[in-house]
């Protein structure tokens, strides 16, 4: 069976987008051992740089130019450990608009670029997350049109809540216009500070406009979260063999997150059979 896909992305940074990737695919992978596979799409390529510390890696001899030139994604893949794989990204691919652009004419085209590489290879996996820049962009509707879901970071402020609305709105825009069938599967509150009254009150906002579509699992603010940009994920073992507990404190969330995803899939797929 291939793998579900999933986007995570918002029109506007800073809003938690390349953790809720980085940890989904991380902890999918290391705690569910399920076969997953982490495709970064954002030049900047955060999401490729704390996977590479994560593992250990100093260096990243593959990316995703090398799957583009190649026509063939297998040549892009970097297996950081039994489970997890990632398909790296570069600055260079930065270059993409103008390669899709000059090499395809037409506009369906254009936006399928990444899924005829991509659906080759799903069979590898069971699932696949990918980090996509926030921008309106060739990045974006290629990820989209490649992908089965949509997982939209939401940090509790007004200018993220914007940003879900525009997502949701311009996803819809690429199903009618180009007959995407992509779903948003869960918006994710995150960073939430627990005594801040504007993150609540953003959040309740949130749930009057999308209902049960946002989550009932909420990222709050942590330390070892954010320093996981500089370190590398860690889930270290105790001498006694259970998880470090801070460790795990930051891992729970995601974990819970991961098993509301599968619910929210067999759903839609059994409404789909009904």
């Amino acid at each position: 069976m291939a793998a579900r896909t999933f986007t995570v992305g918002n029109f506007k940074g800073g809003v938690g987008k390349t953790k809720i990737a980085t940890m989904l695919a991380y902890d999918n992978a290391e705690v569910r051992n399920e076969k997953t596979l982490l495709v970064d799409l954002d030049p900047q390529a955060n999401a490729s740089d704390v996977l590479a510390k994560s593992f250990g890696l100093s260096s990243l001899d593959k990316t995703i130019m090398d799957g583009i030139n190649a026509n063939d994604f297998n040549e892009a893949i970097t297996h950081l450990s039994d489970n997890l794989d990632l398909i790296a990204c570069t600055t260079n691919f930065s270059t993409f608009e103008k390669y899709v652009i000059q090499g395809f004419s037409d506009e369906a085209d254009q936006v399928t670029v990444l899924k005829n590489l991509l659906d080759p290879i799903k069979d590898k996996y069971q699932a696949i997350f990918l980090d996509v820049p926030p921008t309106i962009s060739v990045f974006s509707d290629n990820a989209m049109a490649a992908s089965d879901y949509s997982i939209i970071a939401f940090q509790t402020v007004d200018e993220s809540l914007q940003g879900v609305k525009k997502y949701v709105s311009y996803q819809n825009f690429m199903a009618q216009h180009y007959g995407v069938s992509l779903q948003v599967i869960d918006i994710i509150p995150c960073m939430l500070t627990s005594d801040d009254k504007l993150d609540h009150d953003v959040l309740s906002e949130a749930r009057e406009e999308f209902g049960d579509t946002v989550s009932s699992t909420v990222i709050k603010y942590q330390k070892r979260l954010k320093g996981y940009s500089r370190t590398g994920i860690t889930l270290n073992r105790n001498r006694n063999g259970n998880f470090e507990q801070w460790d795990y404190r930051a891992h729970a969330g995601f974990i819970d997150l991961l098993n509301e995803l599968d619910a929210r899939d067999e759903f839609v797929q059994s409404s789909k059979e009904a």
